[in-house]
């Protein structure tokens, strides 16, 4: 498909959400393996690393009272709370991205997504470059095979994120784009056309000099 235009229209946020476990986390992976020309700002956590994290590349893990701080000092492009943890993005780190034209990628939970959303309607900056993608599995029995082959769930916690999944699937209409999910391929071509397509909306191009008529 090559490259698909970051230099010939302004820089794109795209924000992916999905419901807990469908997926976002590895199709967001997929893309930036493939795509070096797009990046991702890395999200602020307050839960603990997981085996392998590290700080700074897969989130920047932050203490209760420092995020608290932050968000005081109105430093997060979104924050939520998702059960008994925050999470947020760094306002500087996206904007200096898409200034510089560089499209971001934000692979964030569905209360993030509309955060973003709110923001976008008094923000003309972020309503410029937003394109939001509501990824899902094709029916619930998929949704729940996905989140069962976590294996890092209580049977409690997996109830609960099935609860919120289904709350979370309601949002759907309020996103630009619904990617019913099939394979990763599929999954990640259908991505990539997204934001082919969005890198030409006419919202965001305008005629070449040479198309324009001569007053």
């Amino acid at each position: 498909m090559g490259d698909m235009g970051q230099n010939s229209s302004p820089a794109l946020l795209v924000v992916l959400s999905a419901p807990s476990g469908a997926g976002k986390t590895t199709l967001g992976d997929n893309l930036l393996l493939k795509r070096k020309d797009i990046i991702r700002v890395v999200t602020c956590t307050t839960r603990q690393p997981r085996p392998g994290e590290q700080h700074g590349v897969h989130y920047f893990f932050f203490s209760m009272e420092e995020f608290n701080r932050r968000v005081a000092a109105g430093e997060f492009l979104e924050y939520a709370d998702v059960y008994v943890n925050r999470y947020g993005t760094l306002k500087s780190a996206v904007l200096d991205k898409l200034r510089a034209g560089q499209d971001v990628l934000l692979t964030i939970d569905v209360q993030g997504a509309a955060s973003i959303r709110k923001l976008a309607q008094t923000d003309p900056e972020i309503a410029q470059a937003l394109v939001t993608v509501f990824l899902t599995p094709p029916s619930r029995k998929e949704l729940e095979l996905r989140l069962n082959g976590r294996g890092t769930e209580t049977p409690e916690v997996l109830a609960h994120r099935l609860q919120e999944a289904t709350r979370e699937l309601e949002q759907a209409p309020e996103f630009d784009y619904l990617l019913l999910s099939e394979t990763r391929e599929k999954d990640l071509a259908a991505l990539e056309e997204i934001i082919h397509a969005e890198h030409r909306r006419t919202k965001r191009l305008s005629l070449p000099e040479a198309l324009k008529a001569k007053s």
